[in-house]
């Protein structure tokens, strides 16, 4: 079986936002595997540890992204891409058209994504991939088994649960819980660095630079939060003094 694992290079969860000139900063900044692209790995191991065949983890982003491949190679993905362009931009439209250029070459029976990255939250790169794939897809995927070319799949539909059957080739996005990612060993770090590891551009696969669908206008943080209002007095009063203070301050009703 050959799995193809979609992962994207972020921030750690951990590390605190700074916004610069309307732009957010990377300097000093720890990068990783997107939290939910973490579950898709894991899981792409595993049912090739039971089904045989291999791993190839891709990346659409900047030279840094190698480092998160790396990781995933050590935790037992067999073969890593890494698409890398300044022609690129990070609008969804875009990585997913050029993922499709290079996924349709390639040979696959499945492809794993994380739900959604940490850093844009849009969850729309793969779901559009499998469109241009015309292969068919289940996001949020929380159990997913593979017998006789049929995922069986459970899946969270905010609260409730969905259990579907799909036909191979398909596409699923991984939520929590769908696993437990293992942390990279000695030996896989290793092993890793004999792995294959191709680069692409735009030129190697044929494209021209492809338009953004979307545009940023601004970027900026929240508001810093105010010291919250203590009401003092007869309860009477502290109601009309919250009334007036939500009418004319907080202006919500």
């Amino acid at each position: 079986m050959d799995i193809i694992v979609l992962l994207k290079q972020t921030f750690d969860t951990e590390e605190k936002i700074i916004i610069q000139d309307g732009i957010i900063t990377e300097d000093g900044i720890k990068f990783i595997i997107n939290p939910y692209d973490e579950y898709a790995v894991e899981q792409a191991i595993q049912l090739r540890d039971e089904h045989g065949g291999k791993v190839t983890v891709v990346s659409v982003g900047p030279d840094r992204t190698a480092e998160a491949l790396r990781t995933a190679l050590a935790m037992g993905a067999d073969e890593a891409v890494l698409i890398t362009d300044n022609r690129i931009s990070a609008d969804g439209h875009v990585v997913s058209q050029v993922l499709a250029s290079f996924i349709a070459k390639e040979s696959f029976d499945l492809i794993l994504a994380g739900n959604f990255s940490v850093d844009q939250g849009a969850g729309q790169v793969a779901i559009r991939l499998a469109k241009l794939l015309n292969i068919p897809h289940a996001a949020s995927v929380t159990k997913l088994e593979i017998k006789d070319q049929i995922a069986h799949v459970h899946r969270d539909a905010e609260g409730d649960l969905e259990v579907l059957e799909l036909p191979l080739p398909a596409l699923f996005t991984a939520q929590q819980g769908l696993n437990e990612p293992r942390y990279p060993s000695l030996p896989g770090i290793m092993k890793a660095k004999k792995k294959p590891f191709r680069q692409l551009n735009l030129d190697d696969l044929g494209l021209s630079p492809i338009p953004s669908a979307t545009k940023r206008l601004d970027l900026s943080l929240p508001p810093a939060r105010q010291a919250g209002t203590i009401l003092k007095g007869e309860l009477i009063n502290q109601v009309s003094e919250l009334i007036h203070l939500l009418r004319h301050e907080s202006k919500v009703i």
